[in-house]
């Protein structure tokens, strides 16, 4: 076998990933500086508005920041402006520091929209609306116009924000709820930054990039198609398989094979030399299955037939689909024990509250036997997820009851 090929169990594959997001059995990372160090490894974690129980990037940072807050996040996009919102995979938040790299999207973006008519013809006085008023929401305009945008007609100025948004010249300053406030950026960044080279000059550097900063974004990856490459849609599977090879050939890449697996998988490099000189073996056996509530949207999901095939897990976030075509429910959340999924489970909002909770429903995974070092490690992980929310209890729906009776004991324990 090859220096840059290594086999595995499915459990070894299952762990390397856990330790990678920081979902193993002892928390890695610690407050806005552990948010940081999380997010530097993994390129970028997925947005998304709705909020069922939390935000997607909230609730992927509940489960590797012991007492996170939503404050800590906000604090870092648009106080500290160490993150930023922006687009990676889809709406994404990512390093404020990897600004350069996504110049080449960037005049992609301003080549596309700049010269659209009415974007062209309006934007002088955003321009100047931006330098006299500061921070904007695109209400705050008078135009009324609407022009054909995206999925549905919008307003000109929303349009014309957008744009400068999306080619650098307006960043999110901050949110109202889920409306974007838009400032200019030269007023947030240094100079350096926003002018600072791209490090990728080449395509075949810029493609080697994005591919390395996709497989980290998950830990373990192949190159078949997945809702892990959505953003990277310059490239097909066989540009991917080229890609991987090449950075096989240069050492960057190690191919892992595990069992279970139907294709070869790949991790970087750098991961492997951490986690493979971490002791796993005795990390994992030495101490008790920690639990965690994963997001819908989270990294460790974004390539769900490696989700099915390494840990057994069929899972399909339901929000799209009609009621009737569900499987489970609007809104589930994968319960990871260990390195196992135990459970999803569907929270919901009590009308007229903001502090009660209640769990929809509720589906132990079959084959897994809940024995109490499972029950105990579920107990501790959903009164944290629970402070998280700063709920008291859950209430309990009857069909989620009907599912396991034992369940307020489980979601309901005492805070630690």
């Amino acid at each position: 076998m090859g220096k840059n090929i290594v086999q595995l169990s499915s459990a070894e594959a299952r762990r390397f990933m856990l330790d990678h997001q920081g979902l193993g059995p002892t928390p890695e990372f610690e407050g806005k500086e552990g948010i940081l160090s999380f997010i530097s490894r993994v390129g970028c974690i997925q947005f998304d508005p709705l909020d069922q129980a939390g935000r997607n990037a909230e609730l992927v940072l509940q489960s590797r920041i012991p007492g996170f807050s939503p404050a800590m996040l906000e604090e870092l996009l648009y106080d500290d402006r160490r993150l930023l919102d922006g687009w990676d995979k889809v709406m994404s938040i990512y390093s404020s520091s990897d600004w350069p790299y996504f110049a080449r999207g960037r005049r992609q973006a301003h080549d596309r929209y700049a010269d659209i008519k009415e974007i062209r013809e309006l934007l002088p006085s955003v321009r100047q609306a931006f330098r006299d008023r500061g921070p904007l929401l695109s209400r705050d305009l008078e135009h009324k116009e609407k022009m054909d945008w995206a999925w549905a007609p919008a307003r000109v100025s929303r349009a014309v924000m957008e744009s400068m948004n999306l080619w650098g010249e307006l960043i999110v300053h901050h949110k109202q709820r889920n409306q974007k406030a838009y400032d200019l950026a030269e007023k947030h960044f240094p100079e350096a930054l926003l002018q600072a080279p791209d490090p990728n000059p080449s395509e075949q550097d810029y493609r080697k990039w994005r591919l390395m900063r996709r497989i980290g974004g998950v830990g373990l990856l192949p190159y078949r198609a997945s809702d892990a490459w959505v953003g990277t849609h310059f490239m097909n599977t066989a540009d991917r398989k080229r890609g991987f090879l090449e950075l096989l050939e240069d050492g960057l890449l190690v191919q892992v094979e595990a069992e279970g697996l139907t294709a070869p998988h790949f991790v970087r490099g750098e991961d492997w030399e951490r986690w493979s000189s971490s002791s796993p073996a005795s990390r994992w056996s030495s101490r008790p299955p920690r639990t965690s509530v994963l997001a819908a949207l989270d990294n460790l999901l974004w390539d769900r037939r490696l989700v099915k095939e390494l840990y057994g897990f069929h899972y399909v976030w339901e929000v799209y689909k009609p009621a009737a075509s569900r499987l489970y429910g609007y809104y589930v959340l994968p319960v990871l024990c260990g390195d196992r999924m135990v459970a999803r489970f569907e929270p919901g909002r009590i009308k007229g509250s903001k502090d009660r909770r209640i769990i929809l429903g509720w589906w132990p995974e079959p084959g897994v036997e809940w024995n109490e070092e499972i029950r105990g490690s579920v107990r501790q992980g959903f009164a944290s997820f629970r402070r998280y929310l700063g709920c008291e209890s859950f209430e309990l729906s009857p069909a989620a009851l009907a599912a396991d009776p034992e369940l307020d004991a489980l979601v309901n324990a005492p805070f630690p």
